[in-house]
């Protein structure tokens, strides 16, 4: 078991390792600096005192909670990149009732505003992307892509002199009530309570996943979709439950990030949290553990990058590229690993039945 879960890990630390290095040489090619110097700034700026390791627990909240709906559908082996859209949706949902209830104490408004966001984020992976896989082939790629689009500029009719925007000129909503607001944990900073909300999803996912016989289903029917239906699981609607449930969790994040930071929704005011999150999951190899630290990786890489560039003037998109070449060699380490059981597969076919020649 141990084994298996340093095995699980060792590909993504290479992948993040060789990354450094090439961001490194980036650093050292183009801005003629010091990439020592560069990473220190970059760490420091993000781990360095308690409002840096703060702002980074903020933006790592978000990614924690959006990367375990992604690892859900990847471990079901559904490539659900259409999180984003879903966490749109749950940011409308939390804001629209945020705002618009009036009158509840908090301990009844934030669960509900939660529980209705999950609902439109299952709703809105599952529903659509989920039964199109299902009953028609459609791949979860086109459509989920598709629904985020949607989202998005649903959203925009909704703020640009639509239904939800606030009175005046710039295209936002009205600010939600305090009732919907989640408190602040450190003076000073954006860290709210939203911490616990993405601790208690990351215990949730793992006992799904791992210690309930839905979440032995979904992974079977990750690793093979034929075997899982032979053995008697009902492949069509494991599938639409592991989108539904995807989508959840992604319409949490968007809810959290209303609630904890925002206070109310703005024409752009995702910074592609459910992009990253693909990332996220890809890292943490779909582990709910793994999720939480590679969240708090790439968090930091972004709340590092500001004080990185205020230091040394290195280009805070020095970030942007690690991520880039963090999945351009978790893709080479899929690769190398399909084309490796290929080669294993033909040389057990080409191999003398009993030894004999």
């Amino acid at each position: 078991m141990v084994k298996k879960a340093l095995q699980s890990i060792l590909m993504p630390l290479i992948a993040i390792f060789i990354s450094m290095i090439v961001g490194g040489i980036v650093i050292l090619i183009t801005a003629k600096q010091n990439p020592i110097y560069a990473y220190i700034a970059l760490f420091s700026g993000a781990y360095g005192n308690l409002m840096n390791f703060a702002t980074t627990l903020t933006n790592a909240i978000p990614l924690i909670i959006t990367g375990l709906g992604v690892a859900i559908a990847f471990s079901s082996g559904l490539f659900n990149i259409g999180a984003e859209g879903q966490f749109w949706i749950g940011a409308i949902v939390a804001t629209y009732l945020g705002y618009q209830i009036k009158g509840l104490p908090w301990y009844l408004h934030i669960p509900f505003i939660i529980v209705c966001a999950m609902i439109a984020g299952a709703l809105w992976g599952g529903l659509v992307p989920g039964l199109a896989k299902v009953y028609t082939g459609a791949h979860e790629v086109i459509t989920t892509m598709m629904m985020s689009y949607i989202a998005i500029y649903f959203s925009h009719y909704l703020l640009e002199g639509g239904p939800m925007m606030d009175k005046g000129t710039i295209p936002q909503s009205p600010l939600i009530q305090d009732s919907a607001k989640l408190s602040i944990l450190v003076p000073n900073t954006q860290l709210s309570s939203g911490l616990f909300i993405a601790i208690l999803a990351v215990v949730v996912v793992y006992i799904l996943m791992y210690k309930t016989t839905i979440g032995y289903e979904l992974r079977a029917v990750g690793f093979n979709m034929k075997a899982a239906r032979y053995a008697g699981i009902n492949v069509a609607r494991k599938l639409v439950l592991a989108m539904g449930l995807s989508g959840a969790f992604a319409g949490l994040a968007g809810a959290v990030q209303i609630m904890g930071v925002q206070h109310r929704l703005y024409d752009s005011f995702t910074s592609g949290y459910g992009y990253t999150a693909i990332v996220v999951a890809l890292l943490a190899n779909n582990n709910p553990i793994g999720v939480v630290i590679a969240a708090l990786f790439l968090a930091g890489l972004s709340t590092g990058a500001q004080e990185m560039q205020m230091q040394t003037n290195i280009s805070g998109q020095l970030a942007d590229v690690v991520v880039g070449l963090i999945i351009f060699f978790i893709a080479i380490e899929e690769l190398y690993r399909v084309i490796m059981e290929k080669i294993k597969t033909r040389k057990s076919k080409l191999e003398p039945v009993g030894g004999q020649e």
